[in-house]
């Protein structure tokens, strides 16, 4: 059974944590302790309701505000598929919590406020969507019960949105009328949207596919952990354990060792315990190479007809996640999978407007929740593939060298 990763983005108050907790409620995916809570905690108890948005506005002052700050993560399945949800904020202070949210997700639901229409937190999280290149976008468009389920309201905001999803290059978007206060077209059709003729949003959820997510023409295997038992009966045991982040590794394919460069073979592939004679990402293996070559935690194995760019110098797009400003000459680790460099950020091209897409080309530093293109040199080469192409090994973090802590998410160009 696969597991789809999705995340909900949208303003404030369009309706992301009761959607959720609509979903878990109608699923019957609540555990019986975790609803009593809930029902203990609902202010208008008289209504014989319960405040759904309790099942992920779990921080106190979330509750107090009536917002979602952090990003809340639930866990359901149904006998289909399993799912990972994160409820990220809608206030445009919490960008970063957005694009954390956002960077594992196959699929982004984008709450529109039927009453409201396609606004401008509408569009930047419609933004954030393509420049992490989520695969696949829902747009619900929610609250239809105060817009007297209207088939016209609705027809309106499909042409506004799909004239923003067309200028940001987003494919495969889909849309839904629905009611996530009353369950309208969560779980099971509604009949008041019976003018609606495409699935409920949790079949939806179901039957969309992921596997071509997944990019198996370009192989990329970073080490995780070298395995060498050196016991009498496992004397010459020599693995490389790690993720097959893409691609597929075959017994008896020609592979280079980066970013030394080094060339050699496979000589026998490990999964599950078993030596098989084909690999696929993501699959978790253990690698043994026909040559005795030199390969620690960190390094990249790849094809050696289809390299990446091995490179001390890497420009990228940067969300800002610290208070701290981003300045030139500021020095950080640098992490792309299991590798970790140090760097020191060397040019600040531009910062990004996110609502707009403009370019700002004169910043010399970037605060808290901005996106600014940048260049960075590292101590040591790196091999990296483009965010655009191969989403597995563009994908970075920038991490503060005196604190440990994530300060910029990373997406290389």
């Amino acid at each position: 059974m696969d597991i789809l990763r999705f995340i909900t983005a949208g303003s404030v108050d369009d309706g992301k944590s009761t959607l959720i907790g609509r979903l878990l409620y109608d699923s019957k995916s609540i555990m019986i302790d975790q609803l009593t809570a809930i029902q203990q905690q609902t202010k208008h108890k008289a209504l014989g309701e319960i405040d759904l948005a309790l099942l992920t506005d779990g921080l106190r002052a979330e509750r107090e505000q009536g917002i979602t700050i952090d990003v809340a993560y639930k866990y359901f399945s149904t006998p289909k598929r399993k799912f990972i949800i994160a409820d990220a904020p809608g206030h445009v202070q919490y960008t970063r919590n957005m694009v954390t949210g956002a960077s594992n997700a196959n699929l982004i639901i984008i709450l529109v406020d039927a009453r409201n229409g396609v606004v401008e937190q509408t569009k930047r999280h419609s933004i954030i969507a393509s420049i992490l290149k989520i695969q696949h976008v829902i747009v619900a468009i929610n609250k239809m019960d105060m817009a007297g389920y209207a088939e016209d309201t609705y027809n309106n905001i499909v042409i506004d949105y799909a004239a923003v999803a067309e200028s940001l290059g987003l494919n495969n978007v889909t849309y839904i009328p629905i009611s996530a206060l009353n369950g309208d077209n969560i779980v099971e059709k509604s009949a008041l949207l019976n003018w609606y003729e495409g699935p409920s949003l949790l079949s939806l959820l179901e039957n969309i596919s992921i596997h071509q997510d997944v990019n198996l023409n370009i192989t990329r295997f970073p080490v995780q952990h070298v395995i060498r038992p050196q016991s009498p009966e496992w004397h010459d045991y020599r693995g490389y354990a790690g993720k097959l982040i893409s691609g597929i590794f075959k017994t008896g394919d020609a592979v280079t060792v980066l970013p030394e460069g080094l060339t050699t073979s496979i000589a026998f592939i490990e999964h599950n315990g078993k030596n098989v004679e084909e690999a696929f990402a993501p699959q978790s293996i253990v690698l043994h190479l026909k040559d005795d070559v030199d390969v620690s935690r960190g390094i990249l194995i790849a094809p050696t007809h289809q390299l990446p760019t091995v490179a001390k110098e890497i420009t990228t797009l940067v969300c800002w996640m610290d208070t701290k400003p981003l300045q030139k000459g500021n020095r950080y680790w640098f992490q792309l999978n299991s590798t970790m460099v140090k760097c020191m950020v060397s040019e600040i091209h531009y910062a990004l407007d996110v609502n707009t897409l403009g370019k700002n080309m004169h910043v010399t530093s970037i605060a808290l929740n901005e996106i600014a293109q940048i260049v960075l040199k590292t101590a040591s080469p790196l091999a990296f593939d483009s965010y655009n192409q191969l989403r597995a090994n563009g994908g970075a973090i920038l991490i503060d060298e005196a604190t440990n802590v994530t300060v910029g998410a990373c997406m290389i160009q």
